[in-house]
């Protein structure tokens, strides 16, 4: 064991893997993104395995969010309150939790993300506002990233709560929007307590992700495939441009950050990356690659008996992030 992180995964993980490997991973192939029955196709594949694996916990309540800030700008979104969480972001709330969902920016919404985001909320005991943002081949870059720092920019005044006492979590592509927000200027000076990533993609170019491929295949999709689905919603624009090819290592230094991976995944070589790159900005940022792990394990805890153990990790790390910056906002005052 390494901080609680086995060295091998249980067998329901790994013959997860191989059932993966040999059913879904042809699919996913086979579809092709540049269609408009690719995307649908794509798209309820994935709700259906989420609903299936990743059901959200009973008694889980949800508000819906659809509000417009004063410059005009729009934030769609839920709510999301677990079991014996008390409804209503009131002045008695202490803290928050705001997710950005993932699944290449084509992908999902609040809820398909139910599970996760309601599970956060039961083990921190914080209500988690998931955003609802726009989704490729309609909507393209930037599209996705403005509505996530409109949510942001939103979410303080709604929330009665400074970014201080706010923990940003994402999984996957909403990692990639994480980060791009949290490198921008105007939040980097009023950051989060911390961050959290669920197998965050952070290389759109999916070079990182071709070479791990040569060592270990994906069991759930193709590096090649994986691209052109994320490259619905930048193409036209140079891979290149600074909010795409993210500077993390050359930036501002992020808030304290845990980023969780699978062993099993081809995202485990940004999480890598991306790891190293918020240290070398002299971040603070724990890696944990849970082995024979798919991507995003912690949503699907059907197939997984570690999922538990890691979001056991996330609450308490959520709980160490916002009393730390806690007491910098006390000093600092």
């Amino acid at each position: 064991m390494n901080d609680g992180v086995p060295v091998r995964g249980s067998l329901r993980a790994r013959s997860a893997i191989a059932v993966s490997s040999m059913m879904l991973r042809p699919i996913t192939g086979a579809i092709p993104p540049d269609r408009a029955w690719g995307v649908w196709a794509s798209r309820q594949l994935i709700a259906r395995l989420m609903g299936t694996f990743g059901r959200s916990l009973a008694g889980t309540r949800v508000e819906q969010v659809n509000s417009v800030l004063p410059d005009g700008r729009r934030v769609i979104g839920e709510w999301v309150y677990g079991p014996h969480i008390p409804t209503g972001v009131s002045r008695n709330t202490s803290a928050a939790i705001y997710y950005v969902h993932g699944s290449g920016f084509t992908m999902c919404s609040p809820r398909t993300h139910r599970r996760l985001t309601s599970w956060l909320s039961s083990l921190t005991g914080l209500p988690v506002f998931c955003v609802d943002y726009r989704l490729a081949p309609r909507y393209r870059f930037p599209t996705a990233a403005d509505d996530v720092r409109a949510a942001w920019d939103w979410l303080p005044h709604a929330s009665g709560l400074p970014p201080e006492r706010i923990v940003i979590a994402g999984d996957s592509a909403g990692g990639h929007l994480a980060v791009d927000m949290l490198l921008q200027p105007e939040v980097a000076d009023k950051p989060p307590a911390g961050l959290v990533l669920f197998s965050p993609l952070i290389d759109l170019t999916f070079e990182l992700c071709a070479a791990r491929e040569l060592q270990r295949p994906d069991p759930a999709v193709r590096a090649a495939a994986a691209a052109r689905v994320v490259a619905l919603y930048h193409v036209g624009v140079d891979p290149t441009h600074h909010r795409l090819k993210l500077d993390v290592a050359g930036g501002p230094p992020l808030p304290r950050a845990l980023i969780q991976a699978g062993g099993a995944e081809m995202l485990e070589a940004d999480a890598r990356q991306l790891a190293a790159d918020i240290r070398a900005a002299g971040g603070d940022c724990e890696l944990q690659v849970w082995p024979d792990q798919v991507h995003v394990f912690q949503a699907l805890p059907r197939i997984s008996p570690e999922a538990p153990k890691a979001m056991a990790h996330v609450s308490q790390f959520i709980a160490v992030s916002l009393s730390a910056a806690g007491a910098t906002a006390s000093r600092a005052s």
